[in-house]
């Protein structure tokens, strides 16, 4: 199974590509932050995207009951990585610096050169 840990982390901005509904609940083009992947590495949580409402039932005195709003995981293969600058998501490489270090980044788009993230 291929997991893409390698590649996006925790705290990435994203943009989701693909997915939702067009009408009622549009998920495409929306940008937020990773917040956790799953335990296989396949479904990611993005900070503001995929919200769904569940209907809690209160456990004890202290705790009520009623809607609660959480983000749902959505497939990783749905997001990609956003870079702010150039306002739109890239694919992301792994480059090899002269020293050996496997080095985070992307290709930009305009002047077409390696730029490093980490």
């Amino acid at each position: 199974m291929r997991t893409y840990r390698g590649f996006l982390k925790a705290g990435d901005p994203v943009m989701v590509i693909a997915g939702g509904n067009s009408k009622k609940r549009p998920l495409k083009g929306q940008v937020g932050k990773i917040v956790r992947f799953s335990k296989d590495g396949m479904r990611v949580v993005v900070e503001g995207v995929n919200i769904v409402t569940k209907y809690r039932k209160p456990t004890s005195m202290q705790q009520q009951g009623g809607k609660v709003q959480t983000e749902a995981p959505i497939s990783v293969s749905n997001v990609m990585y956003y870079v702010e600058k150039a306002k739109k998501p890239v694919r992301l490489k792994v480059n090899i610096l002269t020293d050996g270090k496997k080095v985070r980044g992307y290709i930009d788009p305009k002047s077409k050169e390696f730029v490093q993230l980490d």
